[in-house]
């Protein structure tokens, strides 16, 4: 068997193992187990447990990275529009697929792996970056990352269920417009 088809095999066992049981199972026995290969056989491809973390966190970053691409369409000119399109998809990314999302940003988990995640998830950043630009923010990188951080914080204490708590609302809407508001300056 070729080796890339092993490596793709584990991958896959991984993401969909994630999206079963969330970052806790993802052991590289129960992975190995899954693509059906021995116990032994992920060292083989990935030199570290951290290293394949890594390799099925990019498919996390490359899927939310098409999500995005395709969201925000022909509304890349149209900061504000395309800034709330790419805050709806963020927050539904973390409903749907809570264990990538938490795998994605859990440097803990993903800390040596010399694959490279900062290659994936730059763009999406820059994505943020550019319609700041556009809006003529001043400080465009500080603000994006600001509002990443906020947009951040709404998809994941909406997914625990604080936020309906505390504020009522059976919707993020009003939240992802104040974010968005606050660092278009509007």
């Amino acid at each position: 068997m070729p080796s890339g088809d092993v490596e793709q095999r584990l991958i896959t066992a991984g993401v969909e193992l994630l999206a079963e049981a969330g970052t806790d199972a993802l052991s590289l026995r129960e992975i190995a187990r899954r693509a059906g290969v021995s116990h032994g056989a992920p060292r083989r491809y990935f030199p570290t447990h951290q290293a394949l973390l890594a390799a099925i966190a990019r498919q996390g970053y490359r899927r939310l990275a098409t999500v995005i691409e395709e969201t925000i369409g022909d509304h890349a000119h149209e900061p504000r529009t395309a800034l709330m399109m790419l805050g709806r998809r963020y927050v539904a990314f973390a409903r749907d697929e809570p264990g990538m999302f938490a795998l994605m940003f859990r440097h803990d988990l993903l800390r040596g792996n010399n694959i490279g995640l900062r290659q994936e998830s730059t763009p999406l950043f820059g994505v943020l970056v550019d319609l700041l630009r556009q809006a003529h923010r001043a400080r465009p990188t500080e603000t994006a990352a600001a509002l990443w951080a906020a947009l951040h914080g709404i998809a994941q204490l909406w997914h625990w269920g604080t936020l309906q708590v505390v504020t009522g609302f059976d919707t993020p809407e009003p939240l992802l417009e104040a974010a968005v508001d606050a660092h278009l300056g509007a």
